[in-house]
């Protein structure tokens, strides 16, 4: 099979911005919207000091969604933001699907969790895919890191608007 050209430092660059935009749907998911659910005790979940530790071993996860995106797409012929965006819908509802049901026949992680994660999963991959299909249209890279930069600082904005009027929890020492 042959692969579709895709230079290696621009694949690279692709999948930092799909990365980059991952990051800043999970931040809102998991610091504002699911943020009081972190804060239930229970046997399942570390404690939200220790989970904020660990913050950069979820975002390497990202990372490799994001690799995996940038891999399968080419060879897809998935081109532009929308056909991105559905393949990363797709594939993200089946990865996401997958993940909730061995977690939830293996653990006692509450329902509501596993919903928050399973919808979160689907956004994340979901607008991945629509920055790698807009990178493989052949959207500029300087456009596209702008697209990314809005969203993240939207994102970023948006959760820190959610902590400031009380409607997400702000983890106290943390930093």
């Amino acid at each position: 099979m042959n692969t579709p050209a895709y230079p290696r430092l621009q694949r690279a660059l692709h999948v930092v911005l799909a990365a980059i935009a991952m990051a800043g749907v999970d931040f809102l998911l998991h610091a504002g919207v699911l943020a009081r659910l972190y804060l239930q005790a229970g046997p399942f979940l570390l404690s939200p000091e220790r989970a904020f530790s660990l913050i950069p071993l979820g975002y390497a996860g990202l990372l490799l969604l994001a690799i995996s995106l940038a891999w399968l797409s080419p060879h897809l012929g998935v081109q532009g933001f929308m056909p991105g965006f559905l393949f990363g819908l797709r594939f993200g509802a089946l990865l996401g699907g997958a993940f909730v049901l061995g977690l939830a026949s293996i653990s006692t992680a509450p329902l509501g969790l596993l919903v928050g994660w399973f919808v979160g999963q689907v956004l994340e991959i979901a607008i991945a895919g629509g920055v790698i299909g807009s990178a493989l249209a052949g959207r500029g890279i300087k456009s596209l890191t702008v697209r990314v930069a809005l969203l993240f600082i939207g994102a970023l904005l948006l959760t820190l608007g959610l902590q400031a009027l009380g409607l997400a929890p702000a983890i106290k020492g943390a930093l």
